[in-house]
């Protein structure tokens, strides 16, 4: 293997030290190995996100058959279209369509802040835990955490977190908020706790953003529409390359002036782009085709986890399974030797912490997908934790 690979190798291909954390690209290399020593799974069922989904041929004709213009120039009409329904959709003036959710946040903080602000999250938000530092490093911002379970937190801890108006500390400036919480599990917040808490905020004169990465899951879990969600907040991000199956791209939506500030600062981060229309194209066929669906993978998960939990040593509350994303623990088991061993048979999934493994449901995966996910992962669970009672 290369050096520049996700592990470094003896010349005998023997692990010399692992150089990357338990995560996202630790699940490659270990896939990757099991791939160079010989072993190759009758069949691959990718759980590690609901990412890895590839587009549909109709989203595809969508995209070949959109009409462009130069987006950086303001003339695209399919991304002209595309943030016009979004707007509409949540109920703000106006949208920016830009590449990643990541951007989409980060976009939103540095609308809000200054350097030196404070933002007000849960320690499990993807802010926080899988942005790269960014609110530092663009914004200058620090983070006051809050502890709840599942990600979620109280009007009582946002009044409790707030600073006091002196010069020694950092202003209090930004809640943030993440819906479905993907570190607790894609659980969905109760509208009622997002209206306490955001009013919570607005009494210290906070601003609000709206994690909504996978906002699609907690309206199809709901019944609540993304509007009722977005009311509560200054600006909401959602993204179109989960749930939904586009291959790029997520949205920003806000009042005009801070959706302006947002574009400025889209293209300051290099994030504005030309004949965008073509990844517009595939937003707009999944906002009409594939938001309808999100139930049917909130149904795969809750069949997979009430099988896992049936398993002996393996902690899962099914109770807490809402959406598409699965996340157990076995005591006494590494989690990295679990990736791998489910690797080795075909059932891509991610650590994510001491013992602990996230599976993701998504429209790659079908009910024969989740059949074999469910006769292999139940089976090496009953096997590993009988080997070491």
């Amino acid at each position: 293997m290369p050096s520049n690979s996700f592990s470094l190798y003896t010349h005998d291909s023997s692990p010399l030290r692992e150089v990357d954390p338990p995560g996202r690209s630790r699940g490659v290399s270990l896939f990757l190995q099991s791939i160079y020593h010989g072993h190759m799974p009758d069949r691959t069922v990718d759980l590690r996100s609901d990412t890895v989904t590839q587009p549909t041929e109709a989203m595809r004709e969508a995209m070949m058959n959109a009409p462009l213009g130069d987006d950086v120039l303001g003339d695209d009409p399919t991304v002209i279209e595309l943030q016009s329904r979004c707007a509409d959709l949540f109920g703000k003036e106006a949208a920016c369509f830009v590449p990643s959710g990541s951007m989409a946040n980060q976009a939103a903080i540095r609308a809000h802040t200054a350097p030196g602000d404070e933002i007000l999250a849960h320690e499990f938000s993807h802010i926080y835990q899988y942005e790269s530092g960014a609110p530092a490093a663009i914004s200058g911002c620090t983070f006051a955490f809050f502890h709840g379970e599942h990600g979620m937190f109280t009007a009582d801890d946002v009044h409790s977190a707030i600073r006091p108006h002196d010069h020694h500390f950092p202003r209090s400036r930004l809640l943030v908020v993440e819906n479905t919480q993907n570190r607790g599990g894609g659980a969905v917040w109760p509208l009622d706790q997002v209206a306490d808490v955001t009013a919570a905020a607005r009494e210290h004169g906070l601003r609000c953003h709206l994690d909504g990465a996978r906002l699609w899951n907690a309206c199809a879990a709901t019944g609540v529409e993304p509007a009722d969600w977005a009311a509560h907040f200054d600006t909401v991000s959602s993204c179109f390359s989960k749930g939904l199956g586009a291959p790029v791209g997520s949205i920003v939506v806000g009042d005009q002036d801070t959706i302006h500030h947002i574009a400025r600062i889209r293209k300051m981060l290099g994030g504005a782009m030309r004949q965008s229309g073509l990844l517009a194209a595939a937003a707009l066929h999944a906002l009409d085709h594939h938001r309808e669906r999100l139930s049917e993978d909130h149904h795969r998960a809750k069949r997979l986890a009430e099988a896992i939990s049936n398993c002996p040593g393996v902690v899962l509350d099914t109770n807490t399974v809402q959406t598409n994303i699965i996340i157990f623990d076995v005591p006494g088991q590494d989690e990295n030797q679990l990736q791998e061993e489910f690797d080795s048979h075909g059932i891509r999934v991610f650590s994510i912490g001491p013992s602990r493994i996230r599976a993701v449901v998504s429209l790659a995966v079908d009910d024969s997908d989740i059949d074999y996910a469910i006769d292999v992962m139940t089976s090496r669970l009953t096997t590993l934790t009988s080997s070491t009672a």
